[in-house]
Parts: C-alpha cells; structure tokens; sequence
C-alpha cells in the first residue's frame, strides 16, 4: 500500500531526494565523464545554483539527477514524475493520459509525452537481461492479432487471414504481435508486420535458449523452429478443441502467454481505446514490465515503481520523435 500524500508525490525536492537514493544510492556519478569519486564531486549551493545541481572536477561539467534520464530537461515538476509513474505502474491494465493529466493538472498533451517517456523506461534491455527460459525451464510461444494496421505497405500486401475456431478470419489486416513467456519468468512480447516461419524464428532464438522445454499451439510457424530446441516441442490442438493434456503429470498448453494477451487485449480495449502503430511496441513494453514485476513475484507496487524509476537512466524520448507519428 501507498500513501499517495508521501511527499514524494508533492514536494519536487522530496522527489529528487528519492531519485537520487535510486540512481546513486553510493553518491552521485556524473553522467558526462561516469566519475564516481565523491572527493572530485561536489554539490553547488547558494542563491546563484538551484537544488540538487553538482559539479564534477574531473570533466568540469555540471549536472543533476535528471540528466541522462527519461525526465531530462522537462519542465514537469520532479514529483508529479513520480506520482505519475506510480499511477502507471500500479495499474495492473494501465492508466489513460486523460486520466492522468486530470489527477495531475497538467494538459493532455503533456500528460501523453510523460506516459510515453515513463513507457520507453520500463523497456527491457533485453542485451543485459539474456535469454528467457534454460534447462529444464519451459516457455510458450504464440502470436495473436490486434488493432487493424495503418502501414500503407502492410495493407497492400494483403496479408492472410488466419482462421480461428469459429471460423472467421481472426488476422486479416490487423497488428501482429509475438509473445514469449517462461512460466513462472519473464515476458516479452514483440510487434512484426507479419508472421512467418522467418520472423517468428528470429524473435524466438534472440530470446529464448535453446535448452528449454517449448510449447506452443499446432500453427505451422513453429513446427520446423520446435525441433531446435533440446528441451523438445510439444502442441496442443486448438483447431479439435484440445488446450492442455497432461504427459508424466505435466501439464502442456500455451495458456500462460494466452493469459498476458488478454490482460493486454482487456487494458488496450478497456482503458487506452486506441493505439497508434507506431506506438504499439511502447504499450507492450508496459505491460509486459508489469507481468515481469507482478505481485505474484513478491514484487509491491512501491518496489514496481522504484524498478521503473531505475529504467529511466540512459533512455531520453523527444516530443518531436514520437509525435510525427501521431498521438493516441
């Protein structure tokens, strides 16, 4: 539980006092040079410096703890960051802009710029994390179809429609999405122009080893790519209406990945509306830093917002570069 009075969430240097305690719990580094040597590092103070500003002797740059981060040279008060990306990280499907700029005093447009930034820090680095999955760890593949496609290229290619059990065309002309998840891990969830043995395979070996236990259902996207795995592949056969058997007291379907499309299909439908393409990959990388931080794993909204607050460093978002395509 969260006291949304903390000061943190009303006093801009109460919140900087926080930032800093996640970004340099051992002192300051200096984001120009990465000298951390306290001695060489000093705080500026006195009517002609504001708050919170450091000088580094090594390189003789000045800095606070809002450069090189997500929240860098915005005029936004430090706190109402932070009430911010508490809003969005303990929603479990999210929190429109709209809403936020209501509960923030700021203006729509403001409040859109600061969920996009606050989105691009709970991206994963997916370099540093590694492979989901490993010996003896099982992961499910599977792909699903949202939205309809705005790339003029995307519609002119008149992609084929993948019938589902009803049998109406479940992806004729929507976003394609790949989802990766190791049961009881990590989620990673991608969106392609369109799904084919070639594309699903590079996601797959990018981001899953190849000693684990891979389950997915029986679409021909994944029959050649299961026999790479040592763990082996098996199926389930939705088309007969088959969606988990058991084998050795093992349970295999590809619910897990299932379960985080809904979650993602009920706040996309239920809380945002609507989604621009090219903004897509940003609200997957959101909820798919709340499953991987879920409460299932221990893991309390105050220490999901703290973990988003850490992912703000080396990241920076421009308005200019996300608003050619378009707000949503």
């Amino acid at each position: 539980m969260t006291d949304l009075l903390n000061p943190i969430f009303t006093d801009a240097d109460a919140a900087r006092v926080h930032l800093e305690g996640i970004r340099w719990p051992n002192g300051a580094i200096c984001p120009h040079c990465g000298n951390c040597d306290q001695t060489t590092i000093t705080g500026l103070a006195g009517k002609a410096h504001r708050v919170g500003l450091y000088q580094c002797k090594a390189c003789r740059g000045q800095f606070t703890v809002t450069v090189g981060t997500v929240f860098e040279r915005s005029k936004i008060a430090l706190n109402k960051w932070l009430l911010a990306t508490h809003l969005l990280t303990s929603s479990k499907k999210g929190m429109s802009a709209h809403q936020i700029h209501r509960m923030l005093g700021v203006t729509y447009k403001t409040a859109w710029f600061m969920c996009h930034r606050i989105r691009e820090a709970m991206r994963e680095d997916v370099a540093s994390s590694g492979p989901l999955g490993g010996a003896g760890k099982t992961v499910e593949a599977d792909e699903t179809y949202f939205g309809k496609c705005e790339t003029p290229a995307q519609l002119s290619r008149g992609r084929v429609a993948t019938p589902t059990k009803s049998g109406k065309s479940g992806g004729a002309h929507k976003r394609t999405i790949i989802g990766l998840v190791e049961r009881g891990g990590m989620v990673r969830m991608f969106h392609v122009n369109h799904a084919t043995k070639i594309s699903v395979r590079d996601i797959v070996v990018h981001n899953v080893s190849r000693e684990s236990i891979f389950y997915t259902d029986e679409s021909r996207l994944y029959t050649d790519l299961g026999t790479e795995f040592k763990g082996g592949h098996a199926t389930t056969k939705h088309s007969a209406g088959e969606y988990v058997r058991y084998e050795a007291g093992v349970a295999i379907h590809s619910s897990t990945i299932e379960n985080v499309f809904g979650i993602f299909k009920r706040g996309m439908k239920g809380v945002y509306h609507h989604c621009g393409e090219a903004h897509l990959h940003r609200y997957l990388a959101e909820f798919g830093f709340r499953y991987n931080a879920r409460s299932k794993l221990g893991v309390s909204d105050v220490q999901r917002r703290d973990l988003a607050l850490a992912g703000t460093e080396g990241k920076r978002l421009t308005y200019r570069g996300i608003n050619e395509a378009g707000q949503t």
